[in-house]
């Protein structure tokens, strides 16, 4: 989140300005009274509600609870309820069966290109403490420094080469120790990272398919080797095996002699690391009859009930493995096993106070010295992260036998790294809150005793966890340094990483040793033995996010004229990483909105008039780009940037989806649809100052939410579902007026033609608002077993949705996210593989352009340019000129 940082509190509030339409103010302890940035204030709200979303049952969503309206409404800032409804979206209505994206990605190969090249817009460095953006709104000066996308695998030499995989935007490659990076994985048919690892001969190995976050929504398509990573680029012919891990996650990768292990979300797996062809063996499944093809492979659970999270060695006896195994919520086979005399696996006790039983085992990392002396482990319980709303850390641990079987000693719980520096100390959010989706452990080569842990922060032992500092705390916001002043970084604090962390690596460039950490704002790193400011946090960090490397992870664009400069402002909302915008003159990017960026409208005739939504609905508008220099701190008047959230936003998830529809009439700027529960319409465009100024158009109905709004000329259509997960997925669309009148839900019988599938996107003929395409999400009844799972993915209405044609023809069957009407009549659409166009007169589709990379492209805008923006969740956004295509727009 740009972090990660939103609703959470770490001062008292005090309510300032209501008739600014300004939200509650915060301070920090006692002696230190300068406001905090409004994303700093709401930790231990949200941390509060935290158990109920983590803990819910096992369904398409991990987080059932908040979609069901019981109180977890707040919980996801930490991006889970993000990745568990992009999971439902390509889910519903059902399960989706292994293989349905590499059929597609084999599909796209045979496909023609369009003329053109897509130009990369945000290959630039985003500073996340920009000093022009100090508003009631933003993170800047938290202390994150330059950030990108959330990295999620890491891996380093010892002659400065370095390795770092995006949650979704592939491997990057830096010769120079970090920085100056180049993309190696583009040719793959999955950019998704579940984990990096060189082996002892210096090849990388690279699992594809994220499980940070547990659920299933960025799955892969195997494992694949590069021989030569200093100079080669991976290629879909250096898979590991055959199609067994494809549609899985992948947590780790361990080697043991000539055997590589992988813990995946369907179970433990092994390989020869000499011979890469043949198939993986399965060594361990919990439960086989929730594998695909297994009798229970259909039902809602099935993709929980096999998850492994990391496998143990004994260093000293090979033959000796230990498998860390459950859902991070919670289930019966949750455990740790070995391996019986007979061949069985079976669950172990008995290792001294490392958890065992099923209760406690969750989330779980290990690591083991390069001497074999010592062996670490990290613990999140389902148990206490039900119980416990400060955290569900159940501890850390050491086995100074090196063995994995022990005996275990504990070396640390939350609230001893929570007295070794840490920026969380209220109660509702402390160390380990999310040490479901944060972990990673990495102990010195040189000195068994020197440990690295990441959770949200980064921590460091160099005594075998006597002591604990945080030389990577989760921001500055909270110590007696911070301030907001524009002319100094993060006032007088040294900077940290960002927060979340996910992935470690230890690797020396000219002579110097480093830690590198991935984490949900990129990749730094510092010296091995670093140094440690007044404090107690690292004074040496060095952000490697240098804008070579593009990981965002995009929901949405939005481009502008830019009076100031000249030329055009391009804004997005991102996953973890609050909004960006880029001015006309801007070398950097800038962000002037924090948290999680959703949806976002912008002014084509002013780039600084923009609206942002945060989750939930939770909207902001400002008028001048955002910019601030902090002055309303002391004078609340001087905050330009206003919470104006549609009253569905107190519903939480009941009233919103996490990533809410918002849009602008296609005619008029300044008349606005935001779709929750309620259609939402506002007709004061960006001079809107508070959420009460909103007008209910039309109730979708209790338990549905909306997915998709467009707007032209006053003629609204709305998509939605609800339920949204595959436990009785429903969905709509309902039409009306957008000042409230002939609102009717559209005649759309499970088994019609309009499958039933996720409706992710319309847009409407600028025309005939008659005349309507929509773009439905998920996979056809090829893939997915689910009532009404049907076919196709764009569907064409001339009659204002009572009856629609199905015009997919020869379309990879993928998700489709965002459909958009072109100038010159032909259409664009956007799909988590690739854009592709249909010319105008045709009914067959192409790839649009060149060098897009494989990754989703979740919204599709035209910009007053005229080129086409896409904002792609994992690579950044690209624009296309679309008067290359030829028609009408020539």
């Amino acid at each position: 989140m740009m972090p990660q940082r939103h609703r959470r509190r770490f001062m008292t509030c005090t309510v300032v300005a209501a008739a600014f339409g300004l939200v509650s103010q915060a301070f920090a302890a006692p002696g230190d009274t300068s406001p905090r940035p409004w994303n700093a204030r709401h930790q231990a709200d949200i941390g509060r509600q935290h158990t109920k979303a983590v803990t819910s049952g096992h369904g398409a969503s991990a987080f059932a609870a908040s979609e069901s309206g019981d109180g977890g409404s707040d919980e996801a800032e930490n991006s889970a309820e993000g990745t568990a409804q992009y999971t439902e979206a390509r889910t519903a209505p059902g399960v989706v069966a292994p293989g349905a994206y590499g059929a597609a990605w084999a599909q796209l190969q045979s496909m023609q290109h369009t003329r053109g090249d897509w130009d990369h817009v945000t290959g630039k460095a985003y500073n996340s403490d920009d000093p022009r953006y100090r508003d009631l709104n933003s993170n800047s000066s938290g202390g994150s420094g330059n950030v990108t996308g959330r990295i999620t695998g890491v891996a380093a030499d010892d002659q400065g080469y370095v390795y770092a995989g995006g949650a979704n935007g592939g491997v990057f490659r830096s010769k120079t120790g970090g920085g100056h990076w180049e993309p190696i994985a583009d040719k793959l048919p999955s950019l998704s990272t579940g984990t990096l690892a060189l082996d002892g001969s210096k090849r990388l190995w690279y699992a594809t398919g994220e499980s940070n976050t547990g659920a299933t929504s960025y799955v892969g398509t195997g494992v694949y080797v590069l021989a030569d990573p200093r100079h080669g680029q991976f290629q879909p012919g250096g898979r590991v095996g055959g199609a067994e891990l494809e549609s899985t996650t992948i947590h780790a990768l361990r080697f043991a002699g000539t055997t590589v292990w992988a813990a995946t979300s369907r179970g433990v797996w092994s390989h020869s690391t000499t011979t890469l062809s043949g198939p993986w063996k399965l060594e361990f499944a919990p439960n086989p009859d929730y594998l695909p093809g297994g009798s229970k492979a259909s039902e809602p659970s099935a993709p929980y009930k096999n998850i492994a999270n990391d496998i143990a060695v004994d260093p000293k006896d090979p033959s000796k493995v230990l498998l860390a195994v459950g859902w991070r919520g919670g289930d019966t086979y949750n455990g740790l096993y070995g391996k019986q005399g007979d061949g069985s696996w079976k669950q172990v006790g008995g290792l001294g106070d490392l958890p065992v039983n099923s209760e406690d085992v969750g989330n779980m990392t290990f690591a083991s010295a390069a001497d074999g002396s010592r062996m670490y482990a990290v613990d999140q319980s389902p148990a206490q992260t039900a119980s416990d709303p400060n955290s569900g850390l159940k501890g850390v641990y050491v086995s100074r036998s090196g063995s994995p079987f022990g005996p275990w000693t504990q070396i640390a719980d939350y609230p001893k790294l929570r007295a070794s520096g840490s920026a969380l100390q209220d109660e509702g959010y402390e160390p380990g809150i999310q040490s479901w989706y944060n972990q990673f452990l990495q102990i010195d080569p040189d000195n068994a005793d020197h440990v690295y842990l990441g959770l949200e922060e980064v921590f460091e032992t160099k005594n075998g966890g006597a002591d604990w500092t945080t030389p990577g705390p989760y921001w500055n916001f909270g110590f007696p340094c911070w301030s907001i002043n524009p002319a100094k970084q993060t006032g007088d604090c040294s900077a940290t990483t960002h927060s979340d962390q996910h992935a470690v690596a230890v690797g020396s460039y000219q002579g110097k040793t480093y830690a590198f950490v991935g984490n949900d704002g990129g990749i730094y790193r510092r010296p091995l033995n670093g140094a440690l400011d007044a404090g107690g946090h690292a004074k040496d960090w060095q952000s490697l996010n240098d804008g070579t490397i593009d990981t965002l992870q995009y929901y949405s664009v939005g481009v502008g004229k830019d009076r100031t400069y000249g030329g055009f402002s391009v804004s997005g909302g991102l996953q973890d990483n609050g909004q960006s915008i880029l001015r006309g003159r801007d070398k950097v990017m800038g962000s002037n909105f924090g948290g999680d960026g959703a949806d976002t409208i912008v002014d084509p005739g002013n780039g600084c008039n923009i609206a942002e939504e945060y989750v939930y609905l939770d909207m902001w508008v400002t008028q001048n780009c955002g910019a601030n220099d902090g002055s309303w701190t002391t004078d609340p008047a001087k905050a330009t940037e206003y919470e104006v959230a549609p009253p569905d936003k107190a519903l939480g998830g009941a009233g919103a989806r996490f990533i809410a529809p918002i849009t602008s009439d296609a005619k008029d700027v300044n008349t606005w649809v935001a779709g929750g529960r309620h259609v939402w319409v506002q007709n004061k465009g960006f001079a809107i100052r508070s959420g009460a100024e909103w007008k209910n158009a039309f109730d979708l109905g209790e338990g549905h939410v909306a997915t998709a709004v467009a707007s032209s000329g006053g003629t609204v259509y709305v998509g939605w579902c609800g339920p949204c997960n595959n436990q009785g997925f429903t969905r709509g669309i309902a039409v009306g007026k957008a000042d409230g009148t002939g609102w009717h839900q559209l005649d759309l019988p499970v088994d019609g033609n309009v499958p039933n599938r996720y409706i992710s996107g319309f847009d409407i003929d600028p025309a005939d608002a008659q005349h309507v395409y929509v773009a439905v999400n998920g996979f056809s009844r090829k893939w997915t077993e689910g009532p009404g799972a049907g076919v196709g993915h764009v569907f064409e209405s001339k009659n204002g949705g009572a009856a629609w044609t199905d015009i997919s023809a020869n379309l990879p069957d993928v998700p489709a996210d965002t459909v958009r009407i072109l100038p010159n009549g032909g259409l664009a659409l956007g799909t988590d593989l690739a854009a592709f166009y249909r010319p105008a007169g045709s009914d067959q589709w192409q790839v649009l352009g060149k060098n897009l990379p494989t990754t989703a492209v979740m919204q599709l805008k035209l910009g007053p340019d005229g080129d086409l923006y896409a904002a792609t969740h994992g690579r950044g956004i690209w624009s296309f000129d679309v008067r290359r295509l030829g028609g009408r727009n020539d």
